[in-house]
């Protein structure tokens, strides 16, 4: 359907961020006619209207309809702070968003019984650009409603919802807005509604904006507004999904309603709730967890509180890995955790850290007993999969190999395709990247005002036949992102090889506050200047979910050196999969559990030092190790046709061993047996546990 669009207007669908509302705001409907007309589009158009039809239509046969049981009856109502649906829809920053969308897609294609709950951000998460200095510069930019595929929410009446929040410093108001993402719908709370303080109409302007008072009143909204929402809409959840602990006063409100409605006893009306609350953490790293301080905390759940029938000390002590400390903060996984009976880490390595991590919640059980499991993240196949790649699964697959791409059998008649064939497949996906990068280079070369010379020479820059690296994500200092500059001269031995040179491209955003992940941005993207990486080392702005997309299906590698264990789990090089490219990572995350000697490569053994800058130091060594030892020579070895047999080999096994496993289909198959059912009430528990 996407080609649809953009075979309209190419060059507006391009410069309009994908966003099909307004490209057809701006043709004429005689324009749209003869348009159609030559590019043959009725035939299309039709065809792909009754695809949807069909698919939105027809329930009974998915796999939900099958397999999900009493959630038929009880949905699945899965909330999230962020949601990563597509690049014209920006209230997303990064990974946790994109999983929730992928997430909800997956639902969506699965037929799994499933409502999403988030925030509307107008102005989203901001858009990056690099001054002529190198140093990140934010803007935000305000969204328009009549620009997107949103609509208010109705009630049974067809009356549009807002719903109020009782805080001490007053009353919270947030109209809900409804987004259909296939079968699922998506609720979105806005704060900038007639009634609220002007400070509070911006409340859910910017995601992760402004200071803790915001963090936490955006939390409240998320967590009892979406509760209340629900509630107005007639949704009666069987199970209450909380992706993160921004949405941890959830259970709260449900709590307070099961007391209002059934008489129960806040205790009584706690252990109900727990039982039908799954609650999933994405953060190894200590730092990365909403902690707010006591006045905050009864500022804004006071009138919860009183309605709950409980003490400020009783509700502090939910939120407390110590209930009596008076000394310790309220944190939103702690009560994240202590309000729900199923609780999953993100890979089978972040199992182990979460279980460490948060023992001292459960002193009388040994580590290993720590009631914490772990579902592995997966990305939603049809997002990711470049087109010509999926015309080659089409062709090699089994039919219908779409609605069953969990499964790991469908995945291995990738064996049976010509190796040619799939070296020609990447190989043009490897040039429709580097035309995008120098498309993306000349405009922000234009836009910092270089002169016509720079801006000509990153038309032309990298090189179709050289082995092209990816690095793309959050610029934090942990990921490290300058792993490779520990020793500067052999690495530039290595990119300045003429015969076998090597090419990076980077993306990623720093947050605002982050100075020392701003700093990493400037230092990479200064290499520019450096005459040995001139042309070599890329750096795109505005990392969004399309420059993803471009570059996780045309590099061939996708570099990832994290710090070990902070890398709760990652999905981008599972999109890497999908498209042919193989990854070179640190054994930290989903590559821990994937890896298996053939299918890409590894930095390490899977060990760190105690000390972090020996850790870095060792990685480091590794790095360059593996890149010239391993990944270049094996790159460059081809046969008398040009084929680099044994990496194309590794490409073949890479997508019969993961795409199955790490595909989102798989993730939330294996959040409905081993979570929904079991917290709706239908099932015994299997989740991988320690």
């Amino acid at each position: 359907m996407v080609n649809l669009f953009r075979d309209l207007d190419p060059v507006r669908w391009r410069q309009l961020d994908h966003n099909p509302i307004m490209l057809l705001n701006e043709i004429t409907p005689d324009q749209l006619a003869q348009r159609a007309s030559e590019m043959v589009l009725y035939t299309r158009i039709n065809q792909a209207h009754r695809r949807l039809k069909d698919y939105l239509s027809n329930h009974q046969t998915t796999w939900g309809a099958r397999e999900a049981g009493v959630l038929g009856s009880k949905p699945v109502a899965y909330f999230s702070a962020e949601f990563g649906i597509h690049e014209s829809v920006p209230i997303y920053s990064g990974g946790l968003g994109v999983l929730s969308g992928d997430h909800i897609k997956s639902a969506s294609g699965l037929g799994v019984p499933l409502v999403a709950i988030g925030l509307f951000y107008d102005q989203g998460y901001f858009k990056q650009h690099l001054d002529s200095d190198g140093l990140q510069q934010e803007e935000y930019v305000n969204t328009k409603v009549e620009n997107l595929a949103i609509e208010p929410a109705r009630d049974a009446e067809g009356n549009s919802i807002t719903i109020h929040i009782d805080t001490l410093d007053g009353q919270l108001l947030a109209k809900v807005w409804l987004m259909r993402i296939g079968r699922i719908p998506l609720y979105l709370l806005d704060c900038d509604v007639e009634g609220n303080r002007p400070e509070d109409r911006e409340l859910t302007s910017r995601l992760y904006g402004g200071d803790v008072r915001t963090r936490i009143r955006q939390e409240l909204v998320l967590g009892v507004g979406g509760v209340k929402a629900l509630r107005a809409l007639g949704i009666y959840p069987g199970v209450y999904h909380l992706n993160e602990g921004h949405s941890a006063f959830a259970p709260l409100e449900a709590i307070r309603e099961l007391m209002h409605d059934d008489g129960h006893s806040f205790d009584d009306a706690l252990r109900e709730v727990a039982q039908h609350t799954v609650f999933t953490t994405h953060t190894p790293v200590p730092a990365g967890h909403d902690r707010f301080d006591s006045s905050l905390v009864e500022e804004h759940l006071g009138p919860l509180r009183q309605q709950l029938d409980i003490s400020h000390e009783q509700l502090m002590g939910l939120g407390r890995v110590e209930p009596q400390n008076e000394n310790e903060s309220f944190c939103m996984t702690v009560i994240g955790l202590k309000l729900s009976r199923r609780a999953n880490a993100v890979s089978s390595l972040h199992g182990h850290v979460s279980r460490r991590m948060w023992a001292h919640l459960w002193p009388w059980r040994v580590e290993e007993e720590v009631p914490i499991g772990h579902i592995t993240n997966g990305v939603h196949v049809p997002s990711w999969l470049a087109y010509p790649m999926q015309s080659l699964y089409d062709k090699y697959l089994s039919v219908g190999w779409q609605q069953k791409m969990g499964d790991p059998e469908v995945w291995q008649n990738i064996y049976s395709v010509d190796p040619g064939e799939l070296w020609e497949t990447h190989n043009a996906l490897k040039s429709r990247l580097l035309e995008f990068v120098r498309r993306r280079v000349s405009r922000q070369c234009r836009r910092r005002n270089e002169d016509e010379a720079s801006v000509e020479a990153a038309r032309n820059v990298l090189d179709p036949s050289a082995l092209t690296i990816g690095f793309a994500r959050r610029f934090a200092t942990y990921k490290r992102a300058d792993l490779f500059l520990s020793n500067i001269e052999k690495f530039a031995e290595l990119v300045t090889d003429p015969h076998r040179p090597v090419q990076f491209i980077f993306s990623g955003k720093a947050h605002p506050a982050d100075e020392p992940g701003k700093k990493l941005i400037q230092r990479i993207a200064n290499l520019r200047h450096d005459p040995r990486f001139e042309g070599r080392i890329i750096f795109i702005e505005d990392y969004d979910i399309n420059v993803g997309r471009h570059l996780t299906q045309g590099v061939d590698v996708w570099l990832n050196n994290p710090r070990r264990p902070l890398e709760a789990s990652g999905t981008s090089g599972q999109k890497v999969v999908l498209n042919g490219g193989l990854n070179c990572s640190v054994l930290d995350g989903w590559w821990a559990e994937a890896f298996n000697g053939k299918n890409g490569f590894a930095i390490g053994h899977g060990t760190q030092h105690v000390d972090a800058e020996t850790s870095d130091q060792r990685d480091a060594e590794e790095l360059l190790r593996v890149l010239s030892e391993e990944v270049i020579p094996l790159f460059y070895d081809r046969d008398a046709d040009g084929l680099p047999q044994q990496w194309i080999e590794r490409m073949t096994v890479s997508i019969a061993t993961l795409a199955a496993r790490f595909s989102a289909h798989r993730m939330v198959m294996d959040y409905v047996q081993q979570s929904y059912l079991v917290a709706a009430g239908g099932l015994s528990s299997d989740m991988k546990m320690p």
